[in-house]
Parts: C-alpha cells; sequence; structure tokens
C-alpha cells in the first residue's frame, strides 16, 4: 500500500510582508507578481473543511469500507471511476497525517491566496493534486493512494521557485527547509509515494511560473489562468492514455 505521507514540518513558514497601512497614495505605474488581496482565504479554509469533515465521515461510517470509494489505483480508473484523480487528494490515513497535510496546506493558504487571489491559488492547489495522482497512478500503477501531500507539494514548490524570481534564497526560509526536509524524507522511508510527491511538485513548479509571474514579465491574466487549465486537461489526458495503453 503505498499513501500521501504527511509532510514533516520543520521551523513555521515566514509570512510574506504586508502593505504598510498609511493614507491612500497615488497608484504607481508598475506590474507586481501579487494581486490585490481577497477579503478571506476561501479556498484554503474550504479545502481544510472538506479534509477534515471526509475524514470525521469516513471514521464514523467505517473507514475501510468509505475511503475505499476515494483513493486512487489503476484497477479503478480501468472501472471508469476517474473522479478518483481528485478524490484521492482528499483521503487521509489517520489522524496524523491529516494533520499534518492541513496544517502545511493551511500555513501556504494563508501565505499565498490572499496574495494572488482565491481563484490563481485554487488552479495551482487542485492542478498539483491531478499531477500527484498522476505521478503516483504512474510510477504505482497498482498501489492503492490517497492523501493532500501531491497537492501540498506543489504548493511548496511553487512558492520555493517564486522565491527564487523574486531573488529570495528559498534555502534561507522555513518554507526552503521544509521542502528539502520533505524531499529527503520521500526518498529515505520506504512505503511513500514517489510519484505522488514529486509529479504534484513539478507541476506546482510548472504552474508557478505562469500564476506566480515575476516582475520583470508580464504575463495576460488570460495566460496565467489559463495555463494550469491546459496542464490539468493534459494531466487527465496523459492518465487516460495510460490507463489505455
Amino acid at each position: 500500500q503505498v499513501t500521501f505521507p504527511p509532510p514533516q514540518v520543520p521551523p513555521p513558514l515566514p509570512p510574506l510582508p504586508r502593505a504598510a497601512q498609511s493614507a491612500p497614495r497615488k497608484p504607481r505605474a508598475r506590474r507586481n507578481n501579487y494581486r490585490q488581496p481577497d477579503s478571506k482565504p476561501t479556498v484554503t479554509n474550504a479545502v481544510i473543511s472538506i479534509n477534515v469533515g471526509l475524514y470525521l465521515w469516513m471514521s464514523l461510517s467505517g473507514f475501510d469500507k468509505t475511503s475505499i470509494n476515494f483513493v486512487i489505483s489503476r484497477q479503478f480508473l480501468e472501472q471508469g471511476d476517474w473522479y478518483r484523480l481528485l478524490s484521492c487528494g482528499f483521503v487521509h490515513f489517520g489522524v496524523f497525517h491529516l494533520a499534518m497535510n492541513m496544517l502545511l496546506a493551511y500555513q501556504l493558504g494563508q501565505m499565498f491566496e490572499q496574495k494572488i487571489g482565491s481563484l490563481r491559488f485554487g488552479l495551482l492547489y487542485f492542478t498539483s493534486l491531478l499531477g500527484g495522482s498522476v505521478g503516483a497512478l504512474i510510477m504505482s500503477p497498482e498501489a492503492i493512494t490517497g492523501g493532500a501531500s501531491g497537492a501540498v507539494f506543489g504548493l511548496m514548490a511553487a512558492s520555493f521557485f517564486g522565491m527564487r524570481q523574486q531573488g529570495i534564497n528559498p534555502l534561507q526560509t522555513g518554507l526552503g527547509l521544509t521542502f528539502v526536509l520533505n524531499i529527503v524524507i520521500t526518498l529515505a522511508i520506504p512505503g511513500i509515494s514517489i510519484g505522488g510527491h514529486f509529479g504534484g511538485a513539478a507541476i506546482g513548479a510548472l504552474c508557478g511560473l505562469f500564476v506566480l509571474t515575476p516582475t520583470k514579465r508580464s504575463l495576460p491574466k488570460f495566460v496565467e489562468i489559463g495555463a494550469p487549465v491546459v496542464i490539468s486537461l493534459a494531466l487527465i489526458l496523459a492518465a487516460v492514455n495510460f490507463v489505455n495503453a
């Protein structure tokens, strides 16, 4: 059995600097990779609520009986259960697994969603989740896989490369150390879904090139939003071709 184990959390993630609260100023004629903040981290709250709610429901209903309806494996996709490419990202095997994934999802959501907007953050999260699902499917097709670590790895990878684009050394931050530590754990501990973690990280980094556009380069809004959608469709097509091969 291969699952998405929870990421290990060393130092807390450093908060992004907030705009100083001062009198209104005339807007400057420049582009930034961060948009106007939303009022609440809507997607982050929704993701955590759904994960926690599903875990409680499964626990009360009989975890082994209900979780099998959400996890991913090649045999399930061969039966036409394509919804599992997403649903597997909401199944957790134990309280610790759930708590660690949701802690990092919360930290990263607080760090980014209010800066880049709920739409872009949601696209980044769910495209990374798909990347983790497809990575797990390709590398461990017969294994039963579940967990949000693919999406979380995608957020960490996007954040890692986003910091580099801004001239910040991510290895000097808690986020960079967390990402590197989780890569080491993924490779060192047996039973961890390497394809799920690395697949999510690779797709998260790729999406970050469009969603977290650096100040030196501006992209049209439709590209920033459309790129994750195109990547998601390509991932689904790759999964279909792999299962039907």
